[in-house]
């Protein structure tokens, strides 16, 4: 009788897999990067109330 090399309960060794990598998905560029919009709009935030302070002291 040949010797086994793996025990039952263990799966033999293969040659190769037929299994795919799965594909990763592309860079969704600015949309990706969600902590860009609370920045913007803080700035815009900051921007109208420079605009309405100019107008206070008559810059």
């Amino acid at each position: 009788m040949p010797k086994k090399e793996n025990p039952p309960e263990e799966t033999p060794p293969v040659e190769g897999s037929i299994a795919e990598a799965h594909e990763e998905k592309p860079d969704g560029g600015i949309w990706d990067h969600v902590g860009i919009w609370p920045v913007l709009i803080f700035l815009g935030a900051c921007l109208v109330a420079l605009f309405f302070l100019a107008r206070i002291f008559a810059w």
